[in-house]
């Protein structure tokens, strides 16, 4: 079972992880936890937009942007909130 996975240098600890092939591209669907305590860290990282990904226990490493986005809480300023987010991340190709 897939715990984490990497963003260019930040560990993501997920919840649920799935990964298959798009044309021949990797495709990775998470959901993931963020605290009203880490939201600032998540928003500025995944307004990049682009990353490099990695799956430790894989051996999976691409590049990657976002292909579908949600969040369950859209205010996580608020102490104490946690927020569920869905991400899913497309292998840019050479």
């Amino acid at each position: 079972m897939i715990k984490e996975i990497v963003l260019d240098d930040t560990c993501i600890k997920v919840n649920h992880f799935e990964s298959k092939k798009v044309n021949d591209l990797h495709l990775i669907s998470v959901v993931f936890n963020v605290t009203s305590e880490e939201y600032h860290d998540i928003a500025v990282l995944l307004y990049k937009g682009t990353f490099d990904v990695k799956v430790p226990t894989q051996g999976l490493f691409f590049k990657g942007s976002i292909h579908q986005y949600s969040t369950s809480i859209t205010n996580l300023y608020e102490k104490g909130q946690i927020g569920e987010y869905k991400l899913s991340l497309l292998e840019i190709p050479n």
